[in-house]
């Protein structure tokens, strides 16, 4: 802790919203995935608070952050910075990539539950999970598509508090969902034997848990708060 007490800066860090560090130092949110720290729908909660809620020691996750921030980061991906292009993106990164991510978890959930269900591992349930998932996230993201989306372009602040209101707070069900997913796919591991269609499921359910904390975050910690008072990062 001594080296790192002999920089405010980095002290300073505990204090500071999960999601806005998420936002500035790139790199941190694929620390923040493997530590399980929730930095999109829990974006604003204090480092220092969300460390102690998970039992992390706040010295080494400081630490883990100081080295990112020391490093050269040439090939690190850079996020769209019009609101324009932010839609773009998340409609053919996020939108149509969950459109079709989807049904193909929920037929090879179906096939492992039904082929394995004497298995003291089978993830039961876990079909029917992904099903309420697909339900409520295309609703979702219709809602963006054809209402917050085309208020966001055409630059309406005011009538956009609402809707991004709402957005958030479905969000937040979203992660809450996706915390009984991975629970029901044993955090994606696959017991010993698998077959592939088990592999491949779960696989796919890691690739699109990915995939939507990064399309929340987006949404959450850059596009939304263009368009809203100022306020700390959050749902």
């Amino acid at each position: 802790m001594n080296q790192i007490a002999d920089r405010p800066d980095t002290l300073a860090r505990a204090t500071q919203p999960i999601g806005q560090i998420a936002v500035d130092l790139p790199g941190a949110t694929a620390v923040f995935r493997r530590l399980k720290l929730d930095f999109c729908c829990g974006g604003q909660i204090a480092l220092q608070q969300a460390c102690d809620n998970k039992g992390l020691a706040l010295d080494a996750v400081l630490a883990e952050l100081d080295r990112l921030e020391r490093l050269e980061r040439p090939d690190a991906p850079v996020a769209p910075q019009t609101p324009h292009d932010m839609i773009d993106h998340l409609l053919t990164r996020y939108h149509a990539v969950h459109r079709e991510q989807l049904p193909e978890l929920i037929r090879m959930a179906r096939r492992v539950e039904a082929v394995h269900r004497d298995h003291a591992e089978v993830p039961a349930g876990l079909a029917d999970h992904l099903e309420t998932m697909e339900s409520e996230l295309l609703d979702h993201m219709d809602k963006e598509e054809q209402v917050l989306f085309t208020l966001l372009r055409a630059g309406g602040r005011g009538m956009a508090a609402m809707p991004i209101g709402v957005m958030r707070a479905e969000h937040t069900s979203h992660g809450a969902q996706l915390e009984r997913l991975l629970a029901l796919a044993h955090d994606t591991t696959p017991p010993k034997g698998a077959c592939n269609t088990w592999r491949a499921l779960y696989a796919g359910i890691a690739q699109f848990r990915d995939d939507l904390i990064a399309h929340i975050h987006l949404e959450n910690n850059l596009l939304f708060p263009r368009f809203e008072p100022a306020r700390a990062a959050c749902c």
